[in-house]
């Protein structure tokens, strides 16, 4: 397989080249190595450079760049989890083939994946110039369509129910996408390569958790799939999707996950007030896709001299996902410039991050509490101080007393 041929005949003629593939034999690692590494290490390369040393120009802010340290850690961690991401949307993939009729085949979900995303990778490109990074997610709309137009072909699914399949492929996907950016964002914000480490009074079980739950999730993914083969030979339709649910819902780490708070139980946390400064807005959102479920809240307060606080809180219900990939909560760090600090670690058996510029002054703190609750506070022309206040005036007590609602 020539990386570049295939690159290109996917991207510029897919219907000619998905029967090709579909005839291939290969293996897990030759296709990573030889194909989807080299691939998603464009945009991630690309994104690092446009934001570390090209930047953002905003008007009557100058340029903005990402610290080279935050730069590097980010992109370590799209690309890693990159490759991850490929692998457990192939699941997906793979587990709702036959609730649309097609066939299951890991090697051959995991081909249809990883060729799929090729036109997003190629436009990766684009971000070097981050005003551009607008194209490369309509090259990502056209690797849905090349997605379509696969899967009828290496799944065996009906023509008439590819669209079903790839719309419930890609929303699945970006529920679980969309964690897995927010988790970078949170790390790579930390700055965490050459600054964080692993505390000598971590004990074991924290250490090994994130890989215990992994493994654990593993095995629920295997379950699931025998549950799934069960369900098929009943030839019961509902019983089959329920099934199929139960397996997405444990790719994306939902296995075990309570039932979330209302947001408007959530919202009702807020004060009306933060001190001198008055609330402005407020509002509550949850997202659901099968048993993965997230509640959110958010409020905004404002005061003189432009003081502004944005107070959000987010109940994950426990998520093994979550619980897996908050590898912070057992790192420490404690980074100190002429123009301010970077913080992590545990407070009061809570894992905490703070960052705080003195030019400003602007800082975030956030911390996750009972295991499932976090709550993130932004401050800007206002002293950490204030921003800790604010994120305590939420009530700790009050979502420590909530962590087994929903607990199933």
């Amino acid at each position: 397989m020539n990386l570049i041929q295939r690159a290109k005949n996917i991207t510029l003629d897919p219907k000619a080249e998905w029967p090709v593939i579909a005839e291939e034999t290969t293996n897990t690692a030759d296709l990573f190595k030889n194909y989807v590494a080299p691939l998603s290490a464009i945009p991630a390369i690309a994104s690092f450079l446009g934001m570390t040393l090209i930047g953002i120009s905003i008007p009557f802010l100058g340029t903005i760049r990402t610290p080279i340290m935050s730069g590097i850690t980010t992109l370590i961690l799209t690309f890693v989890m990159g490759l991850v991401g490929i692998y457990l949307i192939s699941l997906i993939v793979d587990a709702l083939a036959p609730s649309f009729g097609g066939e299951k085949n890991p090697m051959q979900a995991l081909k249809v994946t990883a060729y799929a995303f090729t036109p997003a990778w190629l436009a990766g490109i684009l971000h070097i110039i981050p005003s551009l990074g607008i194209l490369g997610a309509l090259a990502g709309l056209y690797s849905i369509y090349v997605l379509y137009l696969g899967l009828p072909v290496l799944m065996k699914a009906p023509q008439e129910k590819a669209a079903g399949y790839t719309a419930v492929s890609v929303v699945c996907s970006i529920v679980m996408m969309i964690a897995f950016t927010y988790v970078i964002g949170m790390v790579g914000g930390a700055s965490m390569i050459g600054a964080g480490r692993i505390p000598t009074s971590a004990k074991t079980e924290e250490v090994g958790g994130a890989l215990g739950e992994l493994a654990k999730m593993g095995q629920q993914m295997e379950d699931a799939n025998k549950k799934m083969e069960a369900a098929k030979k009943s030839g019961d339709p509902q019983a089959e999707m329920k099934a199929a649910t139960d397996a997405l819902g444990t790719v994306m780490g939902a296995g075990g996950q309570a039932e979330v708070v209302d947001k408007d139980k959530l919202k009702a946390l807020f004060p009306e007030a933060l001190g001198n400064l008055k609330r402005n807005s407020i509002e509550g959102e949850k997202t659901a896709m099968g048993e993965f479920k997230i509640s959110k809240a958010e409020a905004k307060y404002s005061g003189d001299n432009n003081q502004q606080i944005s107070l959000t809180v987010t109940d994950t219900g426990g998520s093994k996902m979550f619980g897996a990939m908050f590898a912070w909560g057992i790192m420490e760090q404690d980074k100190e410039t002429d123009t301010g600090y970077e913080k992590m670690g545990k407070v009061n058996g809570r894992p905490t991050f703070e960052k705080f510029q003195k030019d400003g002054p602007s800082g975030e703190y956030s911390l996750l509490v009972a295991g499932r609750f976090i709550i993130e506070t932004r401050g800007q022309n206002i002293d950490m101080a204030a921003i800790k206040a604010a994120s305590a005036a939420l009530g700790y007590d009050k979502l420590e007393a909530m962590k087994n609602e929903g607990v199933k």
